[in-house]
């Protein structure tokens, strides 16, 4: 009995070794694609905005770029670099409770310019530097469907840099089943919320070395070229 065993196992072992490569788990690329690191806004397809909820203090919110760089990054930045720059927003509101405002990427005119990620991405990476206030921090993505998702990013109740890293949900659809469907996952932006209780008439954050690791590969496919093939219909 022990004897057929034997050679049923080698049977199956040697059907495994000959099936054809098409039967072999598809290829993967897994890469880190940086979206930005903040240090050359102006050759950047977009620019950061951002908006806030009803009760923003006139004048506010305000969004702009500092010289700056968290110090676990600093061995990674060579002299030949661009200057090091980070993404700060500052807020004031006018009175306590559930307020919120959001930092995100826009086009020339002002308009929201979501990004488009690549492949099927697992995580999200950013740093975010904290003034040890009582407010949480969100990651806005649209899936291939048009929905917008909403990942808790935590607490942002610290002081100074954090990297956060973020795993996206397998249950997020990444790339329509239908050709003419969103090709691609994207980011929308940051929202920052405030704690019912904690102060919020002065209120600072940045970012920085935004990016997201991807498996590159996971939606090509044989023929794949000829998804946006032009018939001519303008369509």
């Amino acid at each position: 009995m022990k004897k057929g065993v034997v050679i049923l196992g080698s049977l199956i072992l040697a059907f495994a070794f000959c099936l054809p490569a098409a039967a072999q788990p598809s290829a993967k690329a897994v890469e880190t694609i940086v979206i930005d690191n903040f240090d050359t806004p102006d050759e950047m397809d977009w620019t950061w905005g951002a908006r806030a909820s009803r009760f923003i203090a006139d004048g506010y919110p305000i969004v702009k770029s500092f010289e700056g760089i968290p110090n676990s990054l600093r061995p990674y930045h060579k002299d030949t670099d661009p200057t090091a720059q980070v993404l700060g927003a500052k807020v004031a509101f006018d009175r306590k409770g559930d307020n919120w405002f959001e930092v995100y990427p826009q086009d020339s005119e002002g308009n929201e310019h979501e990004i488009p990620f690549v492949g099927t991405v697992t995580q999200i990476d950013f740093w975010v530097w904290g003034a040890n206030y009582n407010y949480r921090l969100e990651v806005l993505v649209r899936d291939s469907d048009g929905r917008v998702h909403v990942l808790p990013a935590g607490n942002l109740m610290f002081q100074g840099w954090r990297n956060i890293v973020l795993n996206v949900p397998t249950y997020i659809r990444q790339h329509s089943r239908l050709r003419s469907g969103r090709p691609n996952l994207t980011f929308v932006g940051f929202r920052i919320r405030s704690d019912v209780s904690e102060a919020v008439d002065d209120y600072v954050v940045y970012f920085d070395q935004l990016k997201f690791t991807t498996n590159t590969l996971s939606n090509v496919y044989d023929g794949y070229d000829l998804k946006d093939a032009d018939f001519g219909d303008n369509n």
